[in-house]
């Protein structure tokens, strides 16, 4: 089975995974998903105050080979089990997801574009870019209503790691983008203009 890979990547609410479902929604049946957060590192070694403090935005934070590896796994049509991330935990959980190879296969992450070792695994990449005010609202609303985080400790570590991160690492790793796409999912001209490109691919 030929597999075109699709990365999407950007900053902490930028509208990757808007974007990542509408390519899931329009390529059911043919398409699969990785998502990079799933690849944080299993923390069971720590302690709660230590995983708390962690910085989540740094590639070190991520189990990049056995993503790389994984990447590789299912390019080559073999399936994956893939980590799960407890996020209200901070730490990997025991259940593990069977992802199967597919002819599309998207790969979604802050720190996609970062590492080399999972850039040369995709065939196209797609960076969503938005404002950082918006940004960070939508990441209020993820962290404290989705995964039971308080507001002071969103703001805390979206000023310690999250925003010098994202300005280190995220947002310079654009330059290697094929295509940069405002407000992802929501650019409903871009989306069309991304879905003609894969069927292109697939057909």
């Amino acid at each position: 089975m030929s597999c075109f890979t699709v990365g999407v990547a950007g900053g902490t609410g930028s509208g990757k995974t808007t974007l990542t479902r509408a390519l899931l929604d329009r390529f059911s049946g043919q398409s699969s998903v990785v998502f990079m957060d799933n690849y944080y590192k299993d923390q069971s070694h720590l302690t709660w105050d230590e995983r708390v403090v962690t910085n989540y935005d740094a590639p070190e934070a991520f189990d990049v080979e056995l993503m790389a590896e994984h990447l590789r796994q299912l390019r080559a049509g073999q399936a994956i089990d893939c980590p799960v991330y407890n996020f209200a935990e901070h730490n990997r959980a025991a259940e593990t997801i069977r992802v199967e190879p597919s002819p599309v296969l998207v790969i979604e992450g802050i720190l996609l574009f970062a590492l080399p070792e999972l850039t040369e695994q995709l065939d196209l990449k797609l960076f969503v870019d938005t404002d950082a005010d918006v940004r960070i609202l939508r990441r209020i609303q993820r962290d404290v209503v989705e995964r039971g985080r308080s507001l002071a400790s969103v703001e805390e570590q979206y000023l310690k790691t999250v925003k010098p991160m994202h300005e280190l690492y995220v947002d310079p790793s654009k330059r290697s983008a094929d295509l940069i796409i405002p407000e992802g999912g929501r650019n409903i001209v871009a989306l069309d203009t991304l879905i003609n490109r894969i069927e292109r691919e697939v057909s």
